[in-house]
């Protein structure tokens, strides 16, 4: 779904692989495909490798796939990546599942198409193949968007 409002997002936090606390506000400025999932859910599983290789392909200073796991044990993410040869997608990880709860997520995998102000312009339920031309349609349409806005 694609909002034709941008929809403002509450103060969201969660880890990175170090255990730092990161928020939206640390992506300002880029668009992120916020991917809520976990290592226990089949259709997460199925659908990492192509968000995986979305970012291998976009990934940059403009754009970035922020997979955030909501599993309890963040010690479950490396081996997973590995087992699944995810190799662009950095760890992050929400063990209190406090971000699925306050957007009112109803389950896993669930992703957000965030702009360059930290606003939701779409969101996708269940799981879909992130590396085709659809896909990247929206996100440049995102980014488009922003540079447009920016120049005027």
């Amino acid at each position: 779904m694609r909002w034709h409002t941008p929809r403002e997002l509450p103060l969201l936090s969660f880890r990175d692989a170090t255990g730092k606390t990161v928020t939206l506000a640390d992506f300002e400025g880029r668009v992120i495909l916020l991917n809520v999932w976990a290592t226990w859910c089949p259709p997460c599983r199925e659908e990492m490798p192509s968000l995986d290789r979305l970012n291998a392909k976009r990934g940059g200073p403009d754009f970035e796939v922020v997979a955030l796991s909501i599993d309890r044990d963040p010690d479950l993410i490396k081996p997973f990546y590995q087992d699944f040869g995810i190799r662009t997608l950095k760890h992050y990880v929400d063990p209190t599942t406090r971000v699925s709860d306050t957007l009112r997520a109803p389950g896993v995998p669930t992703t957000l198409l965030i702009d360059r102000e930290g606003r939701e312009i779409g969101r996708a339920m269940g799981p879909a193949a992130w590396d085709g031309p659809q896909v990247e349609a929206l996100i440049d349409g995102a980014l488009l968007h922003a540079s447009i806005r920016d120049s005027k």
